[in-house]
């Protein structure tokens, strides 16, 4: 997620033991660091299913086997597989009888945050969900300044156009995104209360 063209960016083919390798460490790197904004999102949206507040989910990456061994009847052993594109947001679900869907992206950039953070695919379906009156937004973090906005995806969508014109501006200013951003405070449970600020934003 920091400062990566893509929040979940894996090769588009490996194998199963350099997978499961990559995973590891991962996890490992987790256990001796503070929690990254994937990390807390998904916690909270566990407690927010849990408490049968909201019902949103971080959507898998679709994954494509081409290799299995079976050593026996009852058990298959992936031994090749690669990830297909994915074509739409990372998480989605259903709030107070809304569809929501959003991308959650985390940079140490003190000024901006790239635009590069942002695949195409991303944009358009955020696109489309707003055409449905769905509520589509962007939960970004500035680990520099330990500060976590939603940002309405109408902000994104406008500066992804601006970026696509002659000398258009590649990045969203921190700036930019304090002003219309509205921020959210860390709490113990959920630890990012990302709904309280969809309620102020999309429901009062």
């Amino acid at each position: 997620m920091p400062d990566t063209p893509a929040s979940s960016y894996v090769p588009e083919r490996m194998k199963a033991n350099e997978f499961l390798a990559m995973m590891q460490a991962k996890q490992q790197g987790a256990a001796n660091r503070g929690m990254t904004l994937e990390e807390e999102v998904n916690e909270s949206n566990q407690y927010y299913v849990a408490q049968e507040i909201a019902a949103v989910h971080k959507k898998p990456t679709p994954l494509q086997i081409v290799k299995v061994d079976y050593p026996s009847r009852s058990a298959a052993v992936i031994r090749e597989a690669y990830f297909r594109q994915p074509s739409t947001t990372d998480y989605n679900g259903v709030y107070r009888g809304r569809y929501i869907d959003f991308e959650a992206k985390e940079t140490r950039n003190q000024t901006s945050l790239p635009l590069k953070n942002f695949h195409e695919h991303q944009i358009n379906h955020m696109r489309l969900v707003h055409k449905q009156d769905g509520i589509a937004f962007a939960i970004i973090r500035f680990t520099m300044q330990a500060e976590t906005y939603v940002l309405d995806a109408s902000h994104v969508i406008r500066f992804w156009d601006d970026a696509h014109q002659a000398d258009g501006r590649k990045s969203i200013p921190y700036a930019y995104i304090a002003k219309n951003g509205h921020r959210i405070q860390e709490s113990y449970r959920p630890r990012l209360d990302y709904l309280s600020v969809i309620d102020r934003c999309y429901f009062s």
